[in-house]
């Protein structure tokens, strides 16, 4: 039994492809008298025809390498595009930077490791790019002696 006149009209009237049209085996004597559209609406009513639904592109896949990367990982050499600087601005990076370094120089501060007019040098010379990290102002201050010794280690202990 040739049915490929109602299988298009039944995917017109559905507004898919024929593919996904399906007819029962038990009613394809009705499904063959239907000649109009109006016919097939009745039949796809019936559900006599049936329409299939439509198959995607499983996202499993998709959702395990976002889960994957909100984490952290794939972020390696391979994977990456662009310079770092496109990746993360300049301005940013320096931001990061120039907030550690001013948090350090706060910290050594109120520590009273040094004195004020040390800490606004140091300052100052971190906003006008100077030092590299924090790592780099602690070299600086050893090397010049900057830093002052505390009370107790100042004094000498007493022998027994």
């Amino acid at each position: 039994m040739i049915l490929k006149l109602q299988k298009k009209l039944a995917a017109a009237v559905a507004g898919c492809s024929p593919k996904r049209i399906v007819f029962d085996p038990a009613r394809l004597e009705d499904i063959k008298e239907a000649i109009t559209k109006t016919d097939i609406r009745l039949l796809i009513g019936d559900d006599t025809i049936k329409v299939l639904p439509k198959q995607g592109v499983s996202r499993v896949r998709a959702n395990k390498i976002q889960l994957q990367k909100s984490r952290g990982l794939r972020r390696g050499q391979g994977s990456r595009r662009g310079k770092a600087s496109a990746r993360t601005p300049g301005k940013q990076t320096w931001v990061k930077k120039i907030r550690a370094l001013r948090r350090f120089l706060s910290k050594i501060l109120e520590a009273k490791l040094i004195t004020h007019d040390v800490y606004r040098d140091m300052y100052k010379r971190a906003g006008g790019g100077f030092f590299r990290s924090v790592n780099h102002i602690k070299i600086y201050l050893n090397e010049r002696d900057l830093i002052k010794k505390r009370q107790h280690e100042a004094q000498p202990q007493k022998q027994k």
